[in-house]
């Protein structure tokens, strides 16, 4: 058997679990740095990952609870295209991302871990992220704390309005 050392995942795991959508409450909160938004626009806003595939992985949410493309309207389509490309942009240059996976998960067939709010992941690749410890350990590591990730993001998507 492994074990991976993760006591993070405690506060989750003995946390009150809500019914409610954490991307409909998260930003309704005044604590974007707890909450791990690291922007907001007028019909979104792009939050990291609590649970990240990899470091620097970001969500682009519109803020109406709505899960199909279908539903949302031209300028939640126009923000979300701009803030993916925007992320892209930050998480190249401050991170120095080599690459990107780039997706959304629709239902929960499909992955969805929440599957009644769209949203978009950005997970931020470089050469050599799938090495040995994923592969032959079945551990992910992640190089920084997602306070110093979240810091290092908002101060980059502040500097570009």
């Amino acid at each position: 058997m492994n074990t991976l050392w993760a006591p993070w995942r405690m506060e989750y795991i003995l946390s009150s679990k809500s019914d409610e959508c954490i991307f409909c409450t998260k930003p309704k909160e005044d604590n974007d740095q707890k909450n791990l938004i690291v922007t907001r626009k007028d019909t979104c806003f792009v939050i990291m990952n609590y649970y990240p595939y990899n470091n620097g992985h970001l969500m682009i949410v519109p803020y109406r609870h709505i899960s199909t493309f279908q539903e949302l309207n031209q300028n939640e389509q126009v923000e979300i295209m701009t803030l993916l490309s925007e992320s892209t942009v930050i998480l190249k240059k401050m991170l120095k991302a080599e690459g990107f996976n780039i997706g959304v998960n629709l239902g929960k067939p499909a992955g969805a871990g929440i599957d009644d709010h769209l949203h978009v992941h950005i997970v931020p690749r470089w050469t050599g992220d799938t090495n040995f410890m994923p592969v032959c350990g079945h551990t992910k590591v992640v190089p920084d704390a997602l306070e110093n990730t979240w810091q290092l993001l908002k101060n980059a998507f502040e500097s570009t309005r």
